[in-house]
């Protein structure tokens, strides 16, 4: 089963200070490529750099700064950093 990536660009202020985005862990990253799977849903918001997130057996995604995104619960994928990465994360089940 392939899993979506939700994303939104440039949402609204008020929508990051609801969400508590500022309070949120920073996660870094250089350019590299790794696969990664997610055994939790991952919500981030992408300070700086750019990314092409590619689901196992489904299409790559490429995100960037200020994308709101959502990462589903079981989903494997394949991160490539493109530039240097900077984003706000964190854990739900």
């Amino acid at each position: 089963m392939i899993s979506q990536i939700l994303y939104e660009h440039n949402p609204a202020p008020g929508k990051l200070d609801v969400l508590g985005v500022e309070e949120w862990p920073i996660w870094e990253k250089e350019p590299s490529e790794f696969p990664w799977t997610y055994d939790r849903q991952e919500e981030c918001y992408i300070l700086e750099g750019k990314v092409i997130v590619t689901p196992d057996g489904g299409d790559p995604v490429e995100l960037g700064r200020g994308d709101l995104v959502t990462f589903p619960k079981g989903m494997s994928c394949t991160w490539k950093v493109i530039e240097f990465i900077s984003k706000h994360y964190r854990f739900t089940d």
